[in-house]
C-alpha cells in the first residue's frame, strides 16, 4: 500500500516515532512517502528515499520559549527574532503564512503520490489535505486539547484545528491506557466525541531495560532553538556546581563539539545508542518534560527532574509528579533543591517510577500502531 507520512518539526520527538514506525511499515512491505521540515526532515533523510521538504511552521519564541502573545499577533504579522543556531537577527514570517505554504507542500504531490492512507504525527495539515482530497487519515498525538497552564489566546486555533482531528479514521496515542503521561494534554475525549476514534496504544520504544551503574546527572536537552537556550542556561550552570558527574546533551545535531563546564560534560549531540547508554547509567535524570523522553525516563526507571517550557511538558510534567516520581521545577535555584531532595529520598522516587516502568512494559505501542494502521487498509 502507498502510505504518506508527515511530522511536525516542533521538537524531535515527533520524527522520533516516524522513524520506527515507518520502517516497520516498510518491513511490511508498504510502499512509503514521508514529508516534514527543519531538523526532522534532515533526520528522515539519513533513514528513508522518498522524503520530500515542507515549510516548518512554528510559534513564536525567545531565550524564554513559546510567548502566546506573540504568537497570536505573528499570526499575521511578521516579527523579530534571534536565530541563537546562527547567531543572528531575523524575520520570522506571519505563522499563517507558513501554514498556507506547507499545506501547499503537501498538496503538490497527492495526485502524484496518490496515497491510500495519510498518517500524520502532529501535522495538522497533512489531516487538512487528507479531509480536502477525501483520503482516509491516521493522527498520531499526544495533544489535542492541552486544559493545564495553556494560554486563552491560543484557545481558537486549537478549537479550528479539532475538526480536522474530527474527520480522520482513527487517533493514536503512543501511551499508556491507564497512569496516562499526557492526560492533562489531551483533554475530555468524550465531550470532544472522539473517545471511540481513539486508542491508547502504548510507548512506542521498547520499555524493557537492563540496570545501569547509577553514576552521574544526564540532562537530555531539545526542543526549539529558544527552548533549548534557556533550558542550557539554566541547566549547565546548576550541574557544573554539583560534586558528582553530569553529562549534558544540547539537542543539536548539526554540530558533534564536547565541552567541559567543571563537573559537567556538554555534548552538543549525541546517537540514540549514546544518549541510551547515559540514560541507563544516569541516577537522576533532568529534562524539559517532552513525551518521547518521559517514557524514556520510565523505561530506565530514573527519578527525574522535569524544567517545562510550555503547556504540553508543564502537563506531563504534573502528572510524572502526581505519581511521585520526578519533581517540576521553574529555576535554577529550584532545579538544586530538587536534585538535594531526590538524593534523600532516592529510594522513595525510584520505587514509584519502577512501578510505572512494570505497567508501560504490558504494552507494544509500536506493533499495535501498524496493526491500527493495517486494519483500517
Amino acid at each position: 500500500m502507498r502510505l504518506l507520512l508527515s511530522c511536525t518539526e516542533l521538537g524531535l520527538g515527533h520524527v522520533s516515532r516516524i522513524i520506527p514506525l515507518g520502517k516497520k511499515l516498510a518491513e511490511r512491505g508498504h510502499e512509503l512517502f514521508f514529508f516534514s521540515g527543519g531538523t526532522a526532515y534532515q533526520l528522515l533523510r539519513n533513514e528513508f528515499k522518498n522524503v520530500y521538504p515542507c515549510t516548518p511552521v512554528a510559534w513564536y519564541e525567545s531565550s524564554f520559549g513559546v510567548i502566546a502573545s506573540a504568537s497570536v499577533l505573528n499570526i499575521l504579522i511578521p516579527l523579530p527574532r534571534y536565530n541563537y543556531e546562527h547567531d543572528r537577527l531575523e524575520i520570522k514570517s506571519p505563522s499563517a503564512a507558513e501554514t498556507i505554504h506547507r499545506y501547499y507542500n503537501l498538496r503538490e504531490h497527492i495526485l502524484e503520490i496518490k496515497p491510500e492512507l495519510i498518517i500524520s504525527d502532529g501535522d495538522m495539515h497533512a489531516l487538512r489535505v487528507a479531509y480536502k482530497w477525501r483520503v482516509p487519515s491516521v493522527y498520531i498525538t499526544n495533544i489535542i486539547r492541552p486544559c493545564y497552564r495553556f494560554s486563552p489566546l491560543l484557545t481558537p486555533g486549537e478549537r479550528f484545528t479539532e475538526r480536522y482531528v474530527k474527520k480522520c479514521q482513527r487517533i493514536i496515542v503512543p501511551d499508556n491506557p491507564e497512569r496516562t503521561i499526557c492526560e492533562y494534554s489531551l483533554g475530555n475525549l468524550d465531550q470532544m466525541g472522539i473517545r471511540d476514534k481513539v486508542e491508547f496504544v502504548g510507548s512506542f520504544i521498547p520499555m524493557t531495560s537492563e540496570r545501569g551503574s547509577e553514576e552521574h546527572v544526564f540532562a537530555p536537552i531539545s526542543g526549539p532553538l529558544g527552548t533549548r537556550a534557556k533550558l542550557a542556561r539554566m541547566i549547565i550552570p546548576a550541574l557544573s556546581r554539583l560534586k558528582t558527574e553530569s553529562i549534558v546533551s544540547l539537542g543539536e545535531p548539526s554540530s558533534k563539539t564536547l565541552k567541559k563546564h567543571g563537573n559537567c560534560e556538554v555534548h552538543s549531540w549525541l546517537n540514540k545508542e549514546q544518549r541510551d547508554e547515559y540514560m541507563r547509567n544516569a541516577k537522576i535524570i533532568v529534562f524539559s518534560g517532552g513525551h518521547g523522553t518521559c517514557f524514556e525516563v520510565i523505561k530506565h526507571g530514573k527519578p527525574s527532574i522535569c524544567i517545562p517550557t510550555q503547556p504540553e511538558q508543564m502537563g506531563n510534567a504534573r502528572k510524572l509528579q502526581e505519581l511521585k516520581c520526578s519533581i517540576s521545577v521553574e529555576n535554577e535555584t529550584q532545579l538544586k533543591s530538587a536534585i538535594f531532595e531526590i538524593e534523600e529520598k532516592r529510594e522513595f522516587y525510584k520505587n514509584n517510577v519502577e512501578k510505572i516502568s512494570e505497567y508501560s512494559r504490558r504494552f507494544k505501542g509500536l506493533d499495535r500502531a501498524v496493526d491500527v494502521i493495517e486494519d483500517i487498509l
